[in-house]
């Protein structure tokens, strides 16, 4: 196996990584919490930025209502493959270039 696809298969793994574990643990250390949304966290900031914009109500399907989502469920089995197959393609083309 060359370096390059080495590199490659590398750069993806890394890639799918983030998605998998990543971009929860990240949601989740914003204060999206299963249990709801951390008391004075980024999260709680959103949330109340959200409510006074919205007239005391957090629009369904808004970037608050989103995060809220996949820090209680999870991501969606179609986020995990969809952003698995880009970041993992991302990943596999930046860590081919690397010298």
């Amino acid at each position: 196996m060359t370096l390059e696809i080495t590199k490659a298969i590398i750069g993806a793994t890394a890639g799918v990584g983030v998605v998998l574990f990543g971009v929860p643990a990240f949601v989740s250390a914003l204060g999206f919490k299963a249990a709801g949304i951390a008391a004075g966290s980024i999260a709680a900031k959103m949330m109340s930025a959200a409510a006074i914009a919205n007239n005391g109500g957090v629009a369904a399907g808004s970037i608050v209502a989103v995060l809220q989502s996949v820090g209680a469920a999870g991501l969606s089995l179609g986020a995990k493959i969809g952003l698995s197959s880009t970041l993992g393609s991302l990943g596999a083309a930046l860590g081919a270039k690397l010298s």
